[in-house]
């Protein structure tokens, strides 16, 4: 099932320029020689001990999941809306740093029938106040890369689950924060890698749990989508969505790393279906970039036109392509690529590669058992055989809803059906913080002339006991999709 191909990834805002320093671009425009980046090795080779194991750790089950939202951008608000049809939950308090956004959802809860929210904006750290609510048990969390970790942390301190947009953190050092945080309080700390239920990938998963495609041993994604345009766009702040990034942060963060910054939608179903967590762990992985041969040209264009731009005169952006290769301590392999400044149709690529067939997502969904690719008869069958419980359950329904083509209507929906029954997590904060680490790994490696670098062991070994997430829905499912009437016009869901 293909997905929209615009707004992939619109993260909403919840703070603007003030997330990062002036120092980051002007530091590029003065052309000093690339740092080593010994600190992320210092960090990779830290020593940590388990406190307790989260991975298929069952939190007591909360009936009515109250949720407060920070960043209601395109991401945040269409998350909102998603849930709104989801039976068990109360939206309970909305924060961003606009107002706009804030009070647009809120009409939304209103067109719906649906108590008010509490309000928070205005204030660069009035999520806090939000996070430390006390009739609220979720944080859902659609912000800007930087403060997710801590966001995620803060939220856990005061007594609360979290999920949160991708990619959870950014450092070595915020991965260990989360999972020590998380071990200590037991509390959920849950990365939205809404790829992981995308139909196709689904089907693939089941497919290799029953044994179609042989053992696996190679795996490939990538994300591949041109946002050069997105990201030069002038946020407009006096809309809730606008297509932009506010603070133009998705550029700050550009023009200050190079790796592969985007790693897990590519990787993280992939990482399912090798059982990464669960039976084997990323060991170490080495990493190459291109030159930036696209984004200094924008610059340059848009610089001499308009002054809003004088702050990125002569940056040094990020490399357009990445790879990295990445090694499994079963000896296993995965690779990752990414691309979000030169021309290239959308891809995900999702390539399962077993010892008897293969999977591959794009350009089109095909199946290969032995020598040829099956044919489309064939094709069906797998998919009336193999499609996976959850998708017969909400499927069409996440379709309706969408986002992505539904795929983020089905996370949310298995995400609070957890919760309300007491389970497991499909992605727990070892799947989270080991599928975002590439982003700093990789930046340490195409600094250090591609060299390897380990993956550190975010479960302290637990990886060889965990149990692999189920997707056949043998125990839960029991949360019901709700019809949600608009008091006036029709209003899209999960904007994509």
């Amino acid at each position: 099932m293909k997905t929209s191909r615009r707004n992939f990834l619109k993260t909403a805002s919840f703070v603007g320029a003030g997330a990062f320093t002036g120092g980051l671009i002007s530091g590029c425009a003065q052309g000093k020689p690339q740092s080593n980046l010994s600190e992320i090795l210092e960090a990779v080779k830290k020593s940590h001990s388990q406190r307790f194991n989260m991975s298929g750790y069952a939190a007591p089950p909360i009936p009515v999941v109250r949720v407060g939202f920070i960043g209601l951008g395109d991401r945040g608000s269409g998350a909102v809306q998603r849930l709104s049809y989801i039976e068990g939950v109360e939206i309970k308090a909305l924060g961003d740093l606009r107002e706009v956004a804030v009070k647009g959802s809120q009409r939304y809860l209103a067109r719906i029938g649906r108590p008010e929210a509490q309000e928070f904006y205005g204030d660069e750290n009035i999520w806090k106040k939000l996070v430390e609510l006390p009739d609220i048990d979720l944080i859902y969390i659609c912000t800007p890369w930087v403060w997710h970790a801590q966001m995620a942390n803060y939220a856990m301190e005061n007594g609360k689950h979290v999920v949160c947009e991708v990619p959870i953190i950014r450092t070595i050092d915020e991965a260990w924060m989360l999972v020590e945080t998380s071990e200590r309080t037991k509390k959920h700390c849950m990365m939205l890698e809404n790829c992981c239920y995308d139909f196709f990938e689904l089907l693939t998963l089941n497919m290799a749990r029953q044994g179609m495609f042989g053992d696996i041993i190679h795996g490939e994604g990538a994300y591949i989508h041109n946002l050069l345009e997105m990201k030069f766009k002038k946020p407009d702040d006096s809309r809730q969505t606008d297509g932009a990034y506010t603070g133009m942060w998705r550029l700050k963060e550009n023009a200050s790393r190079n790796g592969n910054l985007y790693p897990t939608h590519g990787l993280g179903p992939i990482a399912q279906v090798l059982n990464i967590n669960r039976g084997d762990r990323m060991e170490y992985l080495t990493s190459m970039s291109t030159n930036d041969f696209t984004m200094y040209l924008r610059e340059k264009e848009l610089v001499e036109k308009d002054p809003f731009y004088e702050p990125w005169r002569n940056a040094k952006f990020r490399g357009n392509f990445n790879t990295t290769l990445i090694h499994t301590a079963l000896g296993k392999t995965i690779k990752v690529q990414h691309d979000v400044s030169s021309s290239h149709p959308y891809s995900r690529i999702h390539l399962v590669k077993g010892t008897k067939g293969l999977a591959v997502k794009y350009p089109e969904e095909r199946i290969a058992i032995g020598e040829e690719w099956v044919k489309k008869e064939t094709m069906k069958e797998f998919w009336d055989k193999y499609t996976p419980e959850i998708i017969k359950r909400v499927g069409e329904m996440a379709k309706r809803v969408g986002g992505h083509g539904g795929m983020d209507f089905i996370m949310d929906w298995r995400m609070i059906d957890c919760l309300r029954n007491g389970l497991p997590l499909d992605q727990d904060v070892y799947d989270g913080v080991t599928w975002s680490s590439v982003a700093p790994l990789s930046e340490w490696s195409v600094a250090n002339k591609s060299q390897s670098i380990d993956v550190p062991d975010f479960t302290c070994g637990s990886w060889k006991t965990n149990k692999p997430h189920g997707i056949n829905l043998e125990t839960g499912g029991t949360t019901q999709v709700l019809e949600v009437k608009l008091k006036k016009e029709a209003a899209q869901i999960g904007v994509s």
